[in-house]
């Protein structure tokens, strides 16, 4: 399964990318605008695309498919729900990134009993040092 990264441009935490995403679902769908098609768009249907926050690897949304936009631009077809993974030191980079399922950071659910009996600025500090 391949992947792909962006940036989540103008988001500073996945609330934000998350209230952003709901605003323009339709039907448990969104879509992405993005300038160029992937050459390996057959291989991501299914995979997921990686929101980079603040450096940081920090959510996902399931891949849909491909659809071609307006003036030659590429929408990518995503599952409106937002999953948090846990956050991975990524740089920022313009565009999209292909992303090998090897180097997929795994979701977070919180379900892990240490961190669910920490306090949440506890949680948010490492998080964001990508610890948890």
């Amino acid at each position: 399964m391949l992947h792909m990264t962006k940036v989540a441009v103008g988001c500073s935490s996945v609330e934000i990318l998350r209230d952003r995403i709901t605003a323009r679902a339709t039907n448990g769908t969104t879509t992405i605008h993005t300038r160029y098609r992937p050459t390996r768009a057959a291989e991501m249907v299914g995979g997921s695309l990686y929101w980079i926050i603040a450096h940081r690897l920090i959510a996902r949304q399931t891949i849909l498919g491909f659809e071609e936009g307006e003036n030659g631009h590429c929408l990518i077809r995503v599952d409106a729900r937002v999953v948090p993974v846990r956050a991975r030191p990524k740089r920022a980079h313009q565009g999209w990134r292909y992303l090998k399922a090897d180097d997929a950071p795994q979701d977070f659910d919180g379900s892990d009993a240490d961190v669910a009996a920490m306090p949440k600025a506890m949680v948010d500090e490492l998080s964001a040092l990508s610890l948890i």
